[in-house]
């Protein structure tokens, strides 16, 4: 990747590290874009309109003064990374998650290692090869658009809350004041999604950090509405590319079985 770089005593990218038993944290901006990855534990990330969910074979990257907060599930170790808006030029210019390839997890690593050390040309050559690994990989889908209409918005925070509740379309058009027809209309408008699609992705992402405390499956799969494993394990890997019992393994790291 060829950087056009302004600081020549300064890496393109900073990185810290931050382990807690739990951590949440208010909305805040920064003039760098971020890269935010627990090594352990699950972290979610949210904006005014998205919520996103990841394990530790994902990150969630943010650009340059996009407000956020972000908070972890149970117990944390983050891994952050601070890339100078110059270096990040060719990089997504809104939110999304991306798969921690094994590379990128070591450049992550080492990177932390070196941020109190000197500036080297070794330094800066990992930062460099962790920018042009993270410019080749796709995004992930694990999102969660979240409506900025109130009714639409109140109805999507209340099944969020609730990822075991049953609800119809008929009824939760009822619910908002809307007719069937109005309802799927503004829904797909406001989220780009179906509302069955988005109602499912919300069940998934909140059985993320269920998964990655050590809850069975069976357990997980009811929590969130789902009448039986092998029903929760099919939407788990239409949606999510793996199936729950290999989301956490980087040993599955790769799409399969």
């Amino acid at each position: 990747m060829s950087l056009n770089y302004p600081v020549p005593n300064v890496l393109p990218v900073s990185a810290i590290a931050q382990d807690d038993n739990a951590f949440s944290g208010p909305p805040h901006r920064h003039p760098d874009a971020q890269l935010i990855y627990a090594k352990s534990g699950v972290v979610s990330v949210t904006t005014d309109n998205d919520t996103w969910v990841v394990p530790p074979n994902r990150a969630v990257w943010v650009p340059a003064m996009t407000e956020h907060a972000t908070r972890s599930h149970g117990a944390v170790e983050f891994r952050t990374l601070f890339i100078h808006p110059e270096a990040a030029l060719s990089l997504p210019k809104i939110c999304g998650v991306v798969e921690v390839t094994p590379l990128l997890r070591e450049l992550i690593l080492r990177l932390v290692t070196l941020n109190n050390e000197p500036i080297t040309p070794f330094a800066r050559h990992v930062s460099e090869l962790l920018l042009e690994e993270l410019s080749l990989l796709p995004a992930e889908p694990l999102s969660l658009p979240i409506p900025t209409d109130a009714r639409l918005r109140n109805l999507c925070l209340k099944l969020q809350r609730s990822p075991e509740m049953n609800i119809s379309l008929e009824d939760a058009a009822n619910l908002t004041g809307m007719s069937r027809r109005s309802f799927m209309r503004h829904f797909e408008e406001a989220t780009g999604m179906t509302f069955g699609r988005w109602h499912q992705q919300s069940r998934l992402l909140a059985a993320l950090p269920a998964l990655a405390q050590g809850q069975t499956i069976m357990s997980v799969a009811l929590d969130c509405g789902y009448q039986s494993v092998s029903a929760f394990t099919n939407a788990f890997k239409r949606s999510l590319g793996r199936k729950p019992s290999h989301y956490f393994s980087y040993k599955n790291n790769s799409l399969q079985e």
